[in-house]
């Protein structure tokens, strides 16, 4: 395997990190949506904020 491959490989994203990226996009106007679906993006968005923001803080914490 040559070394470009590697890391591509290191930084494939998988269905979790695609998951991510598609929570924070604007939704398509195409594709039929319901309150239950918008309301489930909204609480995954808020979640997946403050849960960076505690690691930031956490690291801030631990190495000052």
């Amino acid at each position: 395997m040559s070394e470009n491959n590697k890391v591509k490989e290191f930084f494939k994203l998988g269905e979790v990190g695609n998951y991510f990226i598609r929570v924070f996009q604007k939704p398509d106007p195409n594709q039929k949506s319901n309150l239950n679906l918008r309301m489930m993006h909204g609480i995954n968005k808020i979640s997946i904020i403050i849960f960076l923001l505690a690691i930031i803080v956490w690291t801030v914490k631990r190495f000052i």
